[in-house]
């Protein structure tokens, strides 16, 4: 069973920062592409950052670029989103994808709540 479960989540304050995480469990994590998703009220799911498989390589959205970090630990399974100098437009749910390189096949999270407010 692919599971894939979101944490890090919460309230802060503009200018602040959290580090979201992803757990990966029911696959071999080194053959999937991870990336991190959020979906504003009234708003489609964007894209916000992906990583590589195995290289690492990394695409960030223009309005998160100097700001999110996207990395992956390929032991722990887990991947991880770094965010500073948050701003209200971050708030979102934020949601961990993952696709088989070859596959194509796609995972989901559940979602975890970003809520940037003074």
């Amino acid at each position: 069973q692919v599971q894939l479960v979101e944490s890090g989540g919460g309230l802060v304050q503009p200018g602040g920062s959290l580090r979201l995480s992803c757990a990966a469990s029911g696959f071999v994590f080194t053959t999937y592409v991870m990336s991190w998703y959020r979906q504003a009220p009234g708003k489609e799911r964007e894209l916000v950052a992906g990583i590589g498989s195995v290289v690492g390589s990394t695409n960030y959205a223009d309005n998160v670029k100097g700001r999110f970090t996207i990395s992956r630990d390929n032991a722990k399974k887990m991947v991880y989103l770094q965010m500073n100098s948050l701003v209200p437009e971050d708030t979102a749910v934020y949601y961990c994808k993952s696709v088989n390189r070859w596959s194509g096949n796609a995972y989901w999270g559940q979602g975890t709540q970003v809520t940037v407010s003074s």
